[in-house]
């Protein structure tokens, strides 16, 4: 994708767009600006010696189209009281319009209530992003769809499918290749991806061993990988047991080849180790997420939702189609 500039659009249409980011992922939101051909605003950030968090911005808002850009990463509470806390500051300021973009949503596995007494904590991170003042919402593959309807207003949902597709497209044989879903919980993700490929679907179905403690899980393989390239496919790998558990159950059905794509690479705790010492080749995800140098490694490629973000921002701006970025 090439660079987006807004330039012309300013002043034809006598709008701004002004782009903020967070300090949870600011080499994001400089792709971003650059794609976009635009400074991100300078702000100002403090912490307080309770924890307190202090946000101003260092030039005027008024009137302006912003998008506020933060990746709820650890620690997510900071980092999702830091994006409000630069809504309101916005919506304070006089701005016309503000988005909210989120790359990766915090809390979007808490979309339903599995049991009594149980909070449904998506929603309540959408209703505090309005009450903020946030007129609209910007995510990359949320955990669910449900959560686009959380949010009073207009969301506007992308999906990285497209650039891990073509990137493990160029990288196998597609002739030999099947789609994987790792659990019977990601088989809508993984048939988007077998469309797009043109290959062959299995998915990884865990079941109670009768004969053992209920903790022990059997994993069957449902479809054809014997001796075929399997690319497991999720939104998201966190500590990487349930994708490092389905890499080995496809092993033992006779997989030559495990490659996994993600969209986003919490990588938490164990995670990092998992997949280094797992028989998978490579783990691919994007940048939706910061990695740090010490939670790198050799089987890591990590691709850039840059481009992505900034082409959806541009048509945000110009009262464009999101969706047709993937039609």
């Amino acid at each position: 994708m090439g660079d987006v500039n807004v330039t012309g659009m300013k002043a034809a249409g006598q709008k701004k767009l002004m782009l903020f980011s967070g300090r949870t992922h600011p080499d994001l939101a400089a792709e971003v600006a650059a794609e976009l051909g635009i400074e991100v605003v300078p702000t100002r950030f403090q912490d307080f010696a309770n924890g307190e968090i202090f946000v101003r911005y260092l030039e005027s808002v008024r009137g302006c189209d912003a998008f506020v850009i933060q990746s709820h990463s650890d620690p997510i509470n900071k980092s999702i009281m830091e994006q409000l806390i630069m809504v309101d500051a916005l919506k304070r300021a006089s701005a016309k319009r503000i988005t909210v973009v989120t790359p990766f949503f915090g809390y979007a596995r808490q979309d339903k209530k599995h049991r009594g007494r149980e909070p449904i904590s998506a929603r309540l991170i959408t209703d505090l992003f309005k009450a903020a003042g946030a007129d609209r919402l910007m995510a990359v593959d949320l955990h669910t769809d449900q959560i686009q309807g959380f949010f009073d207003g207009p969301v506007d949902h992308l999906f990285a499918l497209p650039l891990l597709a073509d990137y493990v497209a160029d990288s196998v044989d597609l002739g030999n290749a099947t789609v994987v879903s790792p659990d019977s919980g990601r088989v809508r993700t993984a048939d988007r991806w077998a469309d797009r490929l043109g290959t062959p679907l299995a998915i990884v179905h865990k079941r109670r061993d009768p004969d053992v403690a209920n903790e022990v899980r059997v994993h069957e393989v449902v479809g054809e990988v014997r001796g075929r390239t399997c690319i497991l496919v999720d939104d998201m790998i966190d500590t990487a047991g349930t994708i490092v558990k389905a890499a080995d159950a496809l092993f033992e059905q006779g997989a030559a080849k495990v490659i996994a794509a993600a969209t986003h690479g919490v990588l938490s705790g164990p995670a990092v180790d998992r997949l280094r010492d797992s028989r998978i080749s490579e783990v691919v995800i994007t940048n939706s997420l910061p990695i740090p140098k010490d939670r790198q490694f050799d089987k890591l490629t990590q691709l850039s939702i840059a481009p992505l973000v900034a082409r959806a921002i541009n048509e945000v701006f110009s009262d464009g189609s999101v969706t047709s970025l993937f039609e």
